[in-house]
């Protein structure tokens, strides 16, 4: 026990929800302990299981762990400041005490304070600095090994895709509905299974974040429709709703990962060049395709439009990428 009898490991303990012991990262809340347990269960399900579903299972697992640890991080971080600040602060009081002062103390009259006293505030200030430091380097170990298991799960479902999309190409069936002599609505019956998987990877080179991303209709607003995007990969929760050039830049945007909702993207070529952009949109039994125009998407499509749209999907089958069945009613 220090000069003047005061214990600063038993201050430290009474003054927060749990010591804090930072010769011992270990001892600290479990959010490093808890990060590899479980990045290793979750890279177990998806070595073990060759299927998509899974792996998407086991992704989304982790993505939820990840967010819980990064809380806790964060809380135990403030728990800390808050310890650190209330510490100061009692120390600051009890020399007013001792002193025998009125209102604030100066540096120089808390500089020259009784030693029993300098020597609790330094060491409580040296015990609170490990344990900050152990927290840091807890978290930074935690963030790391999250990261190269989302990274091992990413390259799995990429690898498991391609395989996919060589061995059993998706298979489309493409229904034109002609609106007057110049304009057609065109509609592709539902996909189910692995196959929204597939085709955003064939339509768009990249993977969707969440295995039933088509058929999900939440929405966050229930006096609005489901937003086209997911908060997470880089969206943040007030830019999953944009208009139509902003969604576009953002499918257009490198990454391994595409986090829309309730659509498939589709670029195809103009002939005198550059790319109009489509989507099939989840509309129950069948998705609708919808071509960006100014702000929004238009489902009434021109002539030339639905003729391009169905020629780039003949395209694809034509190179053994996709199954398709056009069907003009």
């Amino acid at each position: 026990m220090p000069a003047g009898g005061v214990d600063v490991e038993t201050t430290l303990t009474r003054t927060g929800s749990a010591p804090v012991r930072p010769e011992a990262p270990s001892e600290l809340p479990g959010p490093g302990a808890s990060a590899e347990s479980v990045t290793r269960g979750v890279l177990a399900r998806v070595r073990g299981l060759e299927t998509l579903e899974s792996a998407y299972d086991a992704w989304l697992e982790l993505r939820l762990a990840h967010g819980a640890v990064r809380l806790r991080f964060q809380e135990e971080r403030e728990r800390l400041e808050q310890q650190g600040s209330f510490l100061v602060g009692a120390v600051r009081a009890a020399s007013h005490e001792r002193a025998g002062l009125s209102g604030a103390v100066s540096e120089s009259a808390l500089a020259s304070s009784d030693a029993p006293m300098r020597d609790f505030l330094r060491q409580a200030e040296e015990k609170l600095t490990r344990a900050r430091e152990a927290l840091a380097k807890d978290e930074a170990e935690s963030e790391a090994r999250f990261q190269a298991t989302f990274e091992e799960i990413r390259t799995t479902v990429q690898d498991r895709v391609r395989r996919y999309l060589s061995a059993s190409p998706p298979r489309l069936r493409l229904l034109l509905r002609k609106v007057g002599a110049t304009r057609a609505v065109l509609h592709v019956e539902r996909v189910g299974g692995d196959a929204p998987v597939l085709l955003l990877y064939l339509f768009a080179g990249r993977i969707p974040s969440r295995y039933g991303f088509l058929f999900d209709d939440s929405t966050e607003e229930v006096s609005l429709p489901p937003a086209p995007l997911y908060p997470e990969e880089g969206v943040a929760p007030g830019e999953v709703r944009l208009e139509a050039p902003a969604l576009v830049a953002r499918v257009r945007a490198p990454g391994e990962v595409l986090p829309v909702k309730g659509f498939l993207p589709v670029f195809v070529p103009r002939p005198e060049g550059g790319e109009d952009f489509f989507r099939l949109l989840q509309r129950g039994p069948v998705m609708e395709v919808e071509v960006a125009d100014g702000p929004g998407f238009r489902s009434i499509l021109t002539r030339e439009e639905s003729e391009r749209f169905a020629g780039h999907l003949l395209r694809l089958k034509l190179e053994g990428r996709l199954e398709l069945e056009v069907e003009a009613g």
